[in-house]
């Protein structure tokens, strides 16, 4: 075996906290992110007109279970159904399937073409948002059922969904036994559960009912619980969730931050300044942990609205500083590039990557102030403060 004698690529705390990186690209808002999931239940419970019923949803762009969808191409790969099986179903929940839906009741296995035929598809239907494999057993190679298979199975469509920016839903079993935490149940090993971003499960409080509980928890979103009814279209319609607390997204902080710098053009200040600044009453949701991670994930969208961001450090404490242009300046500026996490990694130590320069854009065009060079991943943060300067609030 070769030896890899390449030096590890390390980024420092303080840096990675003062990056524009992206936020994840959700295909339903809150719920379903880009990446590798899951959806486990019984057999015959329902989950493929889940499946199909998702799949014709968000090709439409509608909203699933009031949450707002990010409309794209749609593939379903119905391994288990007919063909007519699917027409007679696309007939019960719809009176209109769009031709961004795709089906297939045939594939290749993991390993053996099926990466290649996605590929196809995607190469062939760009604007693919999101793929569906009905059931994961059916495209598995035949081998024994060990960790290190269940692994490297679904670590490949992992890559593939990682490497396209898109969603595959795996359509996967449950166990008979029952288990306190349902995602014991999950057929297979834990190493299913630990390769997926995403896990959802699909309990029905009892057969025939037409009332289930989807359990869902990920990398991306927050436990939640919701309760489904089974409608005579054979809709899944949601009953309650869970969760309470409204959730603060990017484009919402844009709307509160803009609003706030309408009446000032430089506010410079705290975390904890800023967020009781533009949500007094708590009513947003807003903490001085969410305002910083939300700012450094949104500034293009704040340039696209004339305020510059920048986080940084001063005295020892975290400081947001918050410009407002005219439209003329930031546009000068050209567009800003927020930084892909994968991409910030670069070698760490004296013969690493050196000081570069830093783009003025992330200043929304502020042509007289200058470029400051920094360490990539040595020292302190970017944009460090003048000795001896002082937090403030100029309204």
């Amino acid at each position: 075996m070769r030896k890899n004698n390449a030096p590890l690529r390390t980024v420092d705390g303080a840096t990675l906290m003062s990056q524009p990186l992206h936020s994840p690209n959700f295909v339903v808002d809150t719920l379903l992110a880009q990446g590798l999931h899951i959806l486990a239940g019984s057999p015959k419970v329902g989950k493929s007109w889940l499946a199909l019923w998702l799949a014709v949803t968000v090709a439409k762009g509608e909203p699933v279970w009031n949450m707002t969808t990010r409309q794209g191409t749609t593939l379903y790969l119905c391994l288990e159904d007919s063909v007519l099986r699917i027409q007679n179903r696309l007939f019960e929940i719809t009176e209109d399937a769009p031709s961004s839906v795709h089906f297939c009741t045939e594939c290749a296995l993991i390993g053996q073409g099926l990466e290649e035929q996605i590929e196809t598809f995607l190469t062939a239907h760009p604007d693919t948002v999101l793929v569906i494999i009905d059931t994961l057993q059916m495209v598995r190679p035949v081998h024994d059922a060990t960790y290190a298979n269940d692994y490297r199975d679904l670590s490949v469509l992992k890559r593939l969904a990682d490497k396209h920016g898109i969603a595959i839903l795996l359509i996967h079993h449950l166990r008979k036994e029952k288990a306190e935490d349902v995602f014991h149940r999950i057929s297979g090993t834990t190493a299913i559960s630990g390769a997926v971003d995403s896990s959802f499960t699909l309990v029905e409080e009892k057969r025939g009912s037409g009332r289930a509980r989807l359990t869902c928890v990920g990398r991306d979103i927050e436990y939640r619980e919701l309760e489904l009814r089974r409608s005579e279209e054979n809709v899944w319609e949601l009953v309650s969730d869970s969760r309470e607390e409204p959730v603060l997204r990017e484009d919402r902080i844009v709307v509160l931050i803009s609003a706030f710098m309408s009446t000032r053009t430089v506010f410079i200040g705290t975390p904890t300044e800023l967020s009781e600044k533009i949500d007094p009453d708590k009513a947003e949701g807003v903490t001085p942990k969410k305002i910083s991670r939300l700012i450094l994930q949104s500034v293009e969208a704040l340039r696209k609205n004339g305020i510059a961001a920048v986080i940084r450090r001063s005295n020892g404490k975290r400081v947001i500083e918050l410009n407002r242009a005219d439209s003329v300046d930031l546009e000068g500026a050209g567009e800003i590039v927020p930084i892909d996490p994968t991409a910030v990694d670069q070698p760490s130590g004296e013969g690493a990557a050196g000081a570069v320069e830093t783009d003025s854009s992330l200043w929304g065009g502020q042509a007289s102030r200058p470029a400051i060079r920094r360490a990539q991943f040595r020292g302190a943060a970017p944009y460090p403060a003048p000795e001896g300067e002082e937090e403030q609030c100029r309204e």
